[in-house]
């Protein structure tokens, strides 16, 4: 039995940048489509006849879009660590120490996805490539990383009560 004050050092995997993506585009098919479903149940067919704001009324959808990716982030990052395309690729979001991230520092992570991406992976990508974080990852004290995967299903015993 090691002593309590040994120093035992934890080691986790941070998740690659193509797994991020991947699990965030199995998000985006997954929001992208509700959010698609509930305009066109919403709205029908949106009428483009205002020329001068045609951009505006095309485009007024991405709004409520972001919304509710930013809600879908948060509300499951924050419960179980987890979203959907992340459950897939095995990756899961933490705290800096490793520990469940706060509900701040989740939304903060959320708002960077959901608004900002672009600008977030490719600032990301040059200021902060030692822990593979976004910049607002970085601004919400969270990283990325992977998940051991389930060992065969052979391995597992049931046992009675």
């Amino acid at each position: 039995m090691e002593p309590p004050n040994s120093d035992i050092s934890s080691k986790l995997v941070l998740a690659k940048w193509t797994d991020r993506f991947f699990a965030w585009l199995v998000d985006f098919i997954i929001i992208s489509s509700v959010s698609t479903a509930i305009i066109f149940a919403s709205f029908g067919s949106l009428d483009y006849e205002l020329e001068g704001n045609s951009f505006w009324v095309e485009n007024i959808h991405y709004i409520p879009t972001s919304v509710l990716f930013f809600v879908y982030w948060t509300v499951l990052e924050y419960k179980i660590g987890q979203t959907v395309g992340k459950k897939i690729m095995n990756l899961k979001i933490i705290n800096i120490n490793g520990k469940k991230p706060s509900l701040k520092g989740i939304m903060i992570s959320s708002f960077g996805k959901a608004f900002l991406l672009p600008i977030d992976v490719i600032l990301g990508w040059i200021l902060t490539n030692e822990k593979r974080q976004r910049i607002f990852n970085k601004l919400g004290d969270t990283v990325v990383v992977k998940t051991k995967e389930q060992d065969s299903v052979s391995d597992i015993k049931f046992l009675k009560d």
